[in-house]
C-alpha cells in the first residue's frame, strides 16, 4: 500500500468513489454480457436492453430481466461493499457512484448511492414514467395501475438518457473530491468513464481499484490498488482509519 495512498485518505475531507461491474462480480453477480448465456444465449443485447426490443416483444425482455432480478436477490454484498459502507462513515463528505443496478451499495449499509444506470429491482411504466411501490411477479407484463401502461425495469437501456440528476450529482462529487476511487471498472465506458480523470485534472488523488490495470491510465496523483476489491478495500480501510471491515 502506497504511503501516498494512505496519507491522501487520511487528510481527505471529501471522497467519491465510482464502482462498476467487478465489485458486483465478486458477490457472483455476472456483468451483462455473461448474463447472455445459456436460454439467452440466443439473443442479441439490443433484444433484451433497448426500448425497440421491448416494444418487439415486451414478455421476452420482462422474463429476462426477472430472471436476473432472481439472481440478484441471491446475491449478498461482498467485503467491497461493505468497506465502502464503513469508509462513509469515516470521511466528512462522500459520494457514492454506481454503475451497477444490483442494489447491493444500499444492502451493504451505503447511504443515497448516486446509481446511474438504475436500479433492477425497481420498475416504472414505460408510457407515464411512474414508479410503483410494488408489482406483481408475473411471467407476462404487468400493467401500470395510473394509465395501464406496460411496466418496464427501472435501468438504463442503450440509447437512453441517464436517469435525470444523476450524471449532474456525479460530476459535482467529481469536481469536489479530493480523493477520487475507481473501483471495479475499466473506466472505458462514457459517461462514467472520465469521471475520476475529471476528479484528476482539478487536483484530487486518483486511486484506481481492478483486477486488472488494462485500459486504465497512469500519470502523477493516479495510483493502482491491483486485486479484487474484497481484499483491497478492507486492507485500505485498516490501514486508513484501523476500523475492521466485517
Amino acid at each position: 500500500m502506497p504511503d501516498e495512498v494512505v496519507a491522501a485518505l487520511r487528510g481527505a475531507e471529501w471522497v467519491t468513489v465510482l464502482t462498476g461491474a467487478g465489485i458486483s462480480a465478486e458477490s457472483g453477480i455476472p456483468t451483462f454480457r455473461d448474463a447472455l448465456t445459456g436460454l439467452w444465449a440466443d439473443y442479441r443485447p439490443e433484444d433484451l436492453a433497448t426500448p425497440e426490443g421491448f416494444r418487439r416483444n415486451p414478455d421476452l425482455v420482462w422474463n429476462w430481466y426477472r430472471t436476473r432480478r432472481t439472481g440478484v436477490g441471491a446475491a449478498l454484498p461482498n467485503l467491497g461493499h461493505r468497506a465502502l459502507a464503513a469508509m462513509e462513515g469515516l470521511v466528512r463528505h462522500f459520494c457514492l457512484i454506481t454503475q451497477n443496478v444490483d442494489g447491493l451499495h444500499a444492502r451493504a449499509g451505503s447511504r443515497d448511492p448516486v446509481e446511474l444506470h438504475g436500479n433492477i429491482t425497481r420498475v416504472r411504466c414505460f408510457d407515464c414514467a411512474r414508479q410503483p411501490a410494488s408489482y406483481p411477479d408475473t411471467e407476462t407484463v404487468p400493467r401500470c395501475d395510473a394509465c395501464g401502461g406496460m411496466l418496464r425495469p427501472d435501468v438504463v437501456w442503450f440509447g437512453e438518457m441517464l436517469p435525470e440528476g444523476a450524471m449532474a450529482r456525479a460530476r459535482d462529487a467529481a469536481l469536489s473530491a479530493e480523493v477520487f476511487l475507481s473501483v471495479g471498472t475499466s473506466n472505458l465506458v462514457e459517461p462514467a468513464a472520465s469521471l475520476p480523470w475529471v476528479a484528476g485534472r482539478h487536483g484530487a488523488t486518483v486511486i484506481v481499484v481492478n483486477t486488472s490495470t488494462e485500459g486504465q491510465r497512469f500519470g502523477p496523483g493516479i495510483f493502482h490498488l491491483t486485486g479484487p476489491s474484497g481484499s483491497v478495500l478492507p486492507d485500505l480501510v485498516h490501514r486508513v482509519w484501523g476500523h475492521t471491515v466485517r
